[in-house]
């Protein structure tokens, strides 16, 4: 009887251990905690309103609360799933595109066909606009639908597909205050969420400066301040370190040379009457090289380094290949910056129709692949690319997708995946960071 008492007593205690031991399992598995997706999820985007939850709780400034450290380590080794960012590979990214949705109306996919400017030829080809969402104004059709920069999805998507692709930075086309492009609408206003998105994923942000109407030194200096109190404290700012060691944001200015080099000298020289230099708005201007003849008002200008942009070997001087190597030795004598713009090909005649004989076919790649191997070939300091999602000229390294809408079948990237572009432009990117470090040896 005594032994079957023990029997019994050891049964319950050893029940009870069980008890114990299962309920301190299944705390540890709270949906705080747990290891879900670790391998899979994250490669996955969280929903737009996740993301923004998450983003609350790691700021908050609770300190009972231990869930902000514990989420900011999730996102941390979310970042690490990706390849590490490369600061000197520089993609041009537009925000000017809307929809109904978050815009009231479609703005850019809609976009005109523009007009030659010879009326005999222009008679020859259609006009009107594009009708969203089926009819758009591009030859290929985005993975996201004519979507809206507005949308913390989208920008979330683009933020990610960059960081895949080893981008580091971000060259945003930018109006000034109250100001935009003939078909879209202000865009100043997006910078910020723009910004923190990027942030997000450790990429940086640079201004690539359009030429906005009554563009002259005065309105720029202004517009340069402008941009550094706004935006220059911001994590995602992107500054260049210097030969001599000092770290000044980098701005891109398209079609500089519709301003003469007088004009540039005044906020581009030490000495200029409206002089920048030495300021704490000081910084690193990167003109546009189109014709050869530009290449000596650069220096003349006060500029600190220049860019191709064009996605079109042989279009112009700054574009053409074979020119680069000369280019870059130009730039090295003057002690300029150098940064070629590659591309994966080119084709406009969505918005003009009358512009076929400037179409630059992709090749399946080859394209891409070509201009790239001729950037690095160059040695250049920096890499731009054109573009990330230039959609009415074509050049977008964004995914694309298969879409045919009556007789309209929009061009696509098969028989590869529509990441394609990315892949390519991770491959390279890395084949540059490599050489880098061979030519610093």
């Amino acid at each position: 009887m005594a032994r079957f008492r023990r029997k019994s007593c050891c049964a319950l205690i050893a029940l009870a251990l069980a008890v114990f031991i299962i309920t301190v399992i299944l705390k540890s598995l709270s949906p705080e905690d747990n290891n879900f997706g670790s391998q899979f999820a994250l490669r996955l985007i969280p929903p737009p309103r996740q993301m923004e939850q998450d983003n609350n709780i790691v700021v908050s400034a609770k300190p009972a609360q231990m869930i902000p450290a514990e989420k900011a380590d999730r996102m941390e080794n979310k970042m690490q799933d990706f390849p590490e960012p490369n600061y000197n590979v520089h993609a041009f990214y537009y925000v000017w595109y809307g929809n109904p949705q978050f815009d009231g109306k479609y703005v850019h996919w809609d976009h005109p066909l523009l007009p030659h400017w010879d009326p005999k030829v222009a008679s020859g080809y259609p006009t009107g606009r594009h009708q969203p969402p089926d009819d758009i104004g591009a030859n290929f059709y985005p993975a996201l639908g004519p979507y809206s920069s507005r949308d913390p999805s989208v920008l979330e998507e683009h933020m990610r597909q960059l960081r895949t692709a080893d981008v580091g930075v971000l060259a945003v086309s930018w109006y000034p205050r109250s100001m935009n492009d003939d078909n879209g609408e202000e865009i100043d206003n997006l910078l910020p969420l723009v910004l923190d998105a990027a942030d997000k994923y450790q990429l940086k942000v640079v201004f690539h400066i359009e030429p906005y109407k009554g563009r002259d030194y005065a309105n720029m200096r202004d517009n340069i301040k402008y941009i550094v109190e706004r935006y220059g404290n911001h994590p995602a700012f992107y500054r260049y370190k210097t030969s001599t060691g000092k770290f000044l944001p980098l701005y891109y200015i398209y079609d500089s040379y519709l301003q003469t080099p007088d004009v540039w000298a005044h906020l581009l020289k030490p000495n200029g009457i409206s002089t920048i230099r030495n300021t704490l708005y000081d910084g690193i201007f990167i003109a546009l090289l189109v014709e050869e003849k530009h290449k000596k008002d650069i220096p003349t200008a006060g500029f600190d380094g220049l860019y191709t942009y064009f996605a079109t070997n042989g279009f112009t001087y700054g574009s053409s290949y074979h020119n680069w190597r000369s280019i870059k030795t130009f730039c090295d004598y003057n002690d300029l910056v150098f940064i070629p713009s590659v591309g994966p090909g080119y084709i406009d005649t969505s918005i003009r129709p009358w512009n076929s004989q400037n179409t630059r076919n992709r090749i399946n790649g080859k394209y891409y692949e070509t201009s790239f191997n001729e950037a690095v070939e160059a040695r250049p300091q920096i890499i731009s690319i054109t573009s990330f999602n230039e959609w009415h000229e074509g050049t977008q390294i964004e995914k694309a997708i298969p879409k045919t809408w009556g007789k309209t079948v929009y061009l696509d990237y098969l028989p590869y995946k529509p990441t394609v572009y990315l892949e390519i432009t991770q491959k390279w990117a890395r084949k540059f960071s490599e050489e880098q470090k061979k030519w610093l040896e």
